[in-house]
């Protein structure tokens, strides 16, 4: 563990003035780009591709994939956070939508399982659940806030099919630039990030292994800085006997942690369109989303479709993360039975 943390110097470590006065996270398509995904549409709907078997082959792409060469560098060297706007979503139903996320996203990289579902293409729905008294729940099956965290992939994407009546706002703050202010401010507080913390596996562990696993909030690996944080899981964990109890100091280091990613300088709050792909590096970018009220029509509702995405362009990361990449596994394998009607979610029957 370094006794004096030293700042860290990367384009990921950004403040909401960095994203205000630099766009280049913004990647807006033009009428080219999209009569290609038309044409890739086309052509996977012809040869019978679906989710989750269709492969970029199915979704052939010419001078876009220059474009996403370019997205999977930014998520990996820059700033960690890419924004595609542009996506005429009125054209295209749900299913269609649906096509072009995953064809989109097998061209940048592989898609993994989210969940002991199997979802490789998850719904970001209300479904009327609550993480805080279900502990098999997760915060993306409610309407509820979700506070700042970061997923077990190298990145998520989102793409917004159709916003909330009221809310729902997608919120990011750079956890390099977290870094760095606490090394600045406290470093023995950030010295604390770097040790295990207990994270409770939300009943999604394999058969035989615990139910909680222990990774640091903050790692190192080479000269890159990792970061992995879900407070209600590190929060849950502690009603094993067998995990040890948080100290008054780590508790103190988490309560600084949090009220740096709200601070008006790191917090950038961006409101989805419909048709926008937001991309995130989880190692570097943490996330969140406001809480929403939604329409009681059920095809009016809040809709998002999720990839958790790992990119070859990554490269290795540190073995504590290696056991939630096993969960994934495991549960493309033997995925449960699904929550969720898909079809009615998706609109089976649409043209």
């Amino acid at each position: 563990m370094d006794r004096h943390p030293q700042p860290i110097t990367h384009p990921a470590a950004w403040t909401v003035d960095t994203l205000t006065s630099d766009r280049r996270w913004v990647v807006r398509l033009n009428d080219n780009d999209i009569a290609e995904i038309d044409e890739a549409l086309a052509h996977a709907k012809a040869c019978g591709a679906s989710v989750p078997g269709m492969v970029k082959e199915d979704f052939p792409l010419d001078g876009l994939t220059a474009k996403l060469h370019a997205v999977v560098q930014e998520l990996v060297s820059g700033m960690g956070i890419v924004l595609i706007k542009g996506l005429p979503m009125a054209r295209y139903s749900k299913l269609e939508a649906g096509l072009i996320f995953w064809g989109l996203g097998r061209h940048m990289g592989n898609a993994i399982a989210q969940n002991a579902y199997g979802d490789v293409l998850g719904h970001v729905f209300d479904l009327g659940k609550d993480p805080s008294t279900d502990a098999g729940a997760r915060g993306y099956q409610s309407a509820l806030k979700l506070p700042f965290h970061t997923d077990a992939a190298d990145v998520v994407g989102l793409m917004c099919l159709r916003t909330a009546k009221q809310g729902g706002a997608s919120s990011v703050a750079s956890s390099l630039a977290v870094y760095n202010t606490m090394a600045a401010e406290r470093p023995d507080l950030l010295q604390r990030l770097h040790e295990d913390f207990y994270f409770d596996a939300r009943k999604e562990q394999g058969e035989g292994e615990a139910p909680f696993y222990p990774t640091p909030i903050y790692q190192r690996l080479g000269e890159k800085v990792y970061c992995r944080y879900v407070r209600r899981f590190i929060d849950s964990a502690q009603r094993f006997d067998e995990v040890p109890r948080l100290d008054a100091q780590q508790l103190q280091a988490l309560e600084l942690f949090e009220a740096l990613q709200q601070d008006k300088r790191l917090r950038y709050d961006m409101e989805l369109e419909p048709g926008d792909m937001q991309f995130l590096n989880n190692y570097v970018v943490l996330h969140s989303r406001t809480a929403y009220e939604d329409h009681v029509e059920i095809d009016r509702k809040r809709h998002l479709l999720r990839l958790w995405l790992n990119l070859p362009e990554q490269g290795p990361v540190p073995a504590s993360f290696e056991r939630r990449a096993r969960f994934s596994e495991l549960w493309s394998r033997t995925p449960r039975a699904p929550i969720y009607d898909i079809a009615q979610l998706m609109g089976a029957t649409e043209h």
